[in-house]
């Protein structure tokens, strides 16, 4: 069966000048906030923001997001914290097909290759950073320009004591291999609804973390979301 994600007409009023908004106070007004966005198109919420459109559609994705981030208020500085730290929610902005499918797997936080061996579920950022996620998709149909792109309608996410137990222990497997020094064999299929991915500029970069016969320059490594299991999230709760 098909599922069509839910989109807004196209909206037809600008969104006014914004420039970057004040936090939210409450997890109610920030929801509100992305629910506004609903409809409108990229090209007026950086108009709205007096941000310039990227010439190529290659720097999407960067792009898109920081409009997002400074229209909700999203804390630049939050680090290893959720984007809104007082809230404890996490935002990830993501491109989505017409039927609510997402077009990549969804970043979550880079990992810690040095400490891999020592680090605990409880204590991590990805833990931290999954506890409460709004997730704000923009339809990226083929052929339409980046300018063109409309905001979906937002979905505020916690997981499930299910989803948790598939988390952690994907969590737990991946660590534990890393932590041997396995990362270098680790592939994008290993993990249920986690994936590993390379996380740097180039291919070139290294950190210090473990290797087969103990420390040793390795490749940066980061979590993601599987696009199937986000798009369970939003066929779910959209």
């Amino acid at each position: 069966m098909t599922h069509t994600i839910a989109v807004a007409p196209q909206a037809t009023k600008h969104p006014g000048p914004l420039g970057r908004r004040p936090a939210p106070q409450s997890v109610a007004e920030l929801l509100l906030r992305a629910e506004a966005l609903e409809g409108f198109t990229v090209a007026q919420l950086a108009a709205a923001l007096k941000l310039e459109l990227p010439l190529h559609n290659r720097r999407a994705k960067g792009f898109v997001g920081g409009l997002v981030e400074q229209a909700l208020g999203a804390d630049p500085k939050a680090r290893t914290q959720p984007d809104f730290p007082a809230l404890g929610v996490e935002l990830k902005t993501i491109p989505i097909r017409p039927d609510g499918t997402p077009l990549e797997s969804t970043f979550c936080c880079a990992i810690a290759m040095g400490r891999a061996d020592r680090a605990s579920w409880e204590a991590s950022v990805l833990r931290r950073r999954l506890d409460h996620v709004l997730f704000v998709a923009h339809l990226a149909v083929k052929d339409t320009p980046l300018a063109a792109r409309r905001f979906a309608r937002p979905v505020l996410w916690r997981p499930t004591p299910p989803q948790w137990q598939l988390l952690q222990q994907d969590w737990e497997d991946l660590m534990g291999k890393i932590g041997a020094g396995q990362s270098g064999h680790l592939a994008a299929n290993v993990g249920e609804i986690l994936q590993v991915r390379p996380k740097a500029a180039h291919r070139q970069v290294r950190t210090w973390g473990h290797g087969p016969d103990g420390p040793q320059a390795v490749h940066p490594l980061a979590f993601y979301l599987r696009a199937r299991f986000t798009r369970s999230i939003l066929r779910q709760q959209g």
